[in-house]
């Protein structure tokens, strides 16, 4: 075992983006040959200046002391390299234990694999020393061994915090996606703080990390005193005597560091639920009497009352959505926001930390200072601003006001960026060439746009007045900041252009759909706050439409002038609908004069749907019936039973593929179409009709049908002027008997 004094290498890892700031601190606490690298600082110390480092950093994540290293070609090598160490000198076989592994080479092909042959090789080590073995305990281990395979080398070393050094040990309540509190003082000293700040303001403190952060780099206060575990209280190397002194020293600076005099330090939040956690966050920081905090709404912040010659600081992590429906929702939070800075802040500095460019920019505020961070894996900027004193919303535009409510914080104008001007300019193309059709047609639920400019890769749908944005899955070498932003340019245009509502605007994510997720019902974590369903009215029927809740809508759009050939082919007919989905068709076909319909569905929320659609056009169900069951195995069982001629009309519209758990069969359309469009046919009566559709781009119909049947392709003239753009969305077919 090392000597006290020995200088060591150790590692101490943080956030990406926080490198340079970590290093700086580090330097600050007396370490030596600093090396900054990729999510942490390489440095040199003895035993002391890790027990600091563990104590007062801010910054960083965790600190590691490397303690052997060797090479490694296979999964014995390690398992031998490992087993050679004489862990006894390092710990006792009545501590726990757990194994981080990072990196994979060969014969250790996941990390899993490799933490287990490090955590074998320990435990036989122990065994064949002192006859036990230690237990592995992976929440609360007595010892964390990093190990680390690059270059075909291991490292070993001693997680010396034991446990992310962000978890200071005063969060005992939390809201949704907190921040981690070391991110927090990375703002706090990005914004400057304490500095010359007076005082400090976090508009939207949820459960108060910022606040807490602040006022213990205010009063000179250790993060990691309140921590009650380490990772070196069980190892053999520690020296308590040392530890002790530097906590001893800790908390004769915390108490001389809160008898001066702190800066004034206030928190709002409109959430009394985030409130109450703040509350307790703060009490068991023990700083109740340094913070001020009070359930207020944005829009009611005032400045706080400080000398002439004082300034504040004001920083904030508001909520940024995950989805642009989100950011839609949110963009008012930010304009208020901004507006709030403008009219009561003056004089002061403000940060603003979020990881949406788009809702940035809805701040109307130039900033002077952008810092690049990650929250977590989200690539986000905290925005600084220097507000000019006397200069409010509403005044004269004349000076630096002016120029800031006409400016995003990138340096923009207020205008729509050349991407979003050149779109906006083809759905305005779009809307003239649609417009005469769509009156003479009565249209009123259409497609504007789908994918006309290639960096645009949305489908643009209009029900009504509602606006519905899909967007394309993008390509894996599309940035996803990049996509963020086009996505938000598609937004601005929509608003520019359309000018929807904003509880009419929707927009979703569309990934191409595989399996039985063709009509996959969104998680609660994707879904959209807005309402949850409308009527529209298409050729006389209505329709029941949600556009929050599942990826479709209720009504596939392209399938617009089938529904209309289906109520000219039913009057006065028997009619079949099979994959029914909403049954949209049928309800067609009834209003068209279909004497008796079935419509078949194996979803329950469809049927339901179906039957709300029913409702919703009066429709007799003692005639026109639903009926939940798997289509392939009704179909099957219409063949052991005398049902020829059942039918005068039948819509054949499969998925392309599902093995949804409720069918008994998968479904392929390319493969099971033959058989499926046979047994409609023997359902059907002599004079009868198959209306076959389906929507695989690459589907060919069997030889075999069009020998056997009379088969006319119907494709091009059942896509609509809205979806000639895409000539191939579905494909469609009446089929007779010969």
């Amino acid at each position: 075992m090392k000597d006290q004094n020995t200088s060591r290498y150790w590692f101490a890892s943080c956030p990406k983006g926080l490198e340079g700031l970590l290093l700086k601190e580090l330097d600050s606490l007396g370490v030596s040959q600093l090396r900054e690298t990729v999510a942490g600082v390489e440095f040199k110390g003895n035993i002391e200046n890790g027990y600091r480092v563990c104590l007062w950093s801010r910054l960083a994540n965790r600190l590691l002391l490397p303690f052997n290293s060797f090479p490694v070609a296979s999964a014995d090598d390690l398992y031998d390299g490992v087993a050679a160490i004489n862990w006894t000198e390092h710990f006792s076989d009545q501590a726990s234990i757990a194994i981080d592994f990072i990196g994979t080479g060969d014969g250790i092909n996941n990390t899993q694999y490799g933490a287990q042959r490090v955590k074998d090789a320990i435990v036989d080590h122990f065994r064949e020393a002192t006859g036990n073995r230690p237990n592995v305990d992976l929440r609360q281990p007595d010892i964390r061994i990093n190990a680390r395979y690059a270059r075909e080398k291991v490292t070993l070393s001693l997680d010396f915090s034991g446990d992310s050094l962000h978890k200071r040990g005063y969060r005992i309540a939390q809201t949704i996606a907190p921040l981690k509190e070391n991110l927090a003082a990375a703002l706090l000293i990005r914004a400057g703080w304490p500095g010359q700040h007076s005082a400090l303001v976090d508009p939207m403190c949820g459960s108060g990390t910022l606040l807490i952060e602040a006022a213990m780099m205010a009063g000179d206060i250790a993060p990691s005193l309140q921590r009650q575990r380490f990772g070196f209280t069980h190892w053999k190397g520690h020296q308590p005597d040392i530890w002790q002194g530097l906590r001893d020293e800790a908390e004769a600076r915390r108490e001389q560091g809160l008898v001066g005099q702190l800066p004034l330090i206030y928190g709002y939040d409109e959430d009394y639920r985030a409130l109450t956690a703040a509350e307790r966050n703060v009490e068991q920081a023990g700083l109740s009497d340094y913070i001020e905090l009070k359930r207020q709404p944005l829009s009611d912040l005032q400045r706080p009352d400080l000398p002439d010659t004082a300034s504040g600081l004001l920083l904030t992590n508001p909520p940024y959505g995950a989805r642009l429906g989100d950011q839609e929702t949110l963009k008012g939070l930010y304009q208020q926001l901004g507006d709030v800075l403008k009219r009561e802040f003056g004089g002061w500095s403000a940060g603003v930390f979020t990881g949406n460019e788009y809702l940035g920019f809805s701040l109307g505020l130039r900033s002077h200072k952008i810092y690049k961070l990650f929250n977590g894996a989200i690539p986000s900027q905290l925005l600084m601003f220097e507000l000019f004193e006397g200069e409010r919303v509403g005044k004269s535009n004349e000076g630096k006001a002016g120029k800031e409510s006409a400016a995003d914080p990138w340096g923009k104008s207020d205008k729509l960026s050349d991407g979003a001007t050149m779109l906006a300019n083809r759905l305005r193309k779009n809307q003239r060439k649609f417009k005469p059709w769509l009156k003479g047609k009565q249209i009123s639920c259409y497609r504007l746009y789908d994918a006309d400019l290639p960096e645009y890769a949305v489908a643009i749908d209009c029900y009504g007045s509602a606006i519905h944005v899909q967007e394309y899955e993008p390509p894996a070498s599309i940035d996803a900041s990049a996509a963020r932003r086009r996505l938000a340019e598609v937004s601005d245009a929509v608003f520019a252009v359309l000018k929807p509502d904003q509880s009419e605007f929707f927009v979703k994510q569309r990934q191409r759909q595989r399996g039985d997720k063709q009509y996959q019902r969104l998680t609660e974590q994707t879904r959209q706050a807005g309402k949850n369903a409308f009527e529209v009215m298409e050729n006389g029927a209505r329709y029941e439409i949600n556009l929050t809740d599942y990826l479709d809508s209720g009504l596939f759009l392209d399938h617009r002038p089938v529904r209309k050939l289906l109520a000219e082919l039913c009057a006065g007919k028997r009619f079949l609908n099979l994959f029914c989905y909403t049954a949209t068709a049928t309800v067609q076909a009834v209003l068209g004069g279909a004497s008796e319909s079935l419509s078949i569905d194996m979803s329950n929320t469809y049927v339901d749907w179906a039957r709300r659609n029913f409702a919703l056009n009066k429709l007799d169900t003692d005639r026109h019936q639903l009926l939940r069951a798997d289509c392939m195995s009704w179909l099957a069982a219409t063949e052991n039973e005398d049902l020829e001629g059942s039918f005068d009309v039948i819509l054949l519209d499969p998925p392309t593929f599902s093995n949804s758990a409720k069918m008994d069969d998968v479904l392929d359309i390319q493969r099971d179409h033959q058989r499926m469009v046979e047994q409609c046919m023997g359902l059907l009566t002599k004079d009868g009709v198959l209306v076959f559709s389906n929507n695989f781009r690459r589907f060919k119909l069997a030889p075999e049908l069009e020998a056997n049947f009379a088969v006319e392709n119907i494709s091009p003239a059942t896509i609509d002027k809205d979806f000639a753009r895409r000539p191939r969305i579905h494909q469609c077919w009446l089929i007779r008997q010969q």
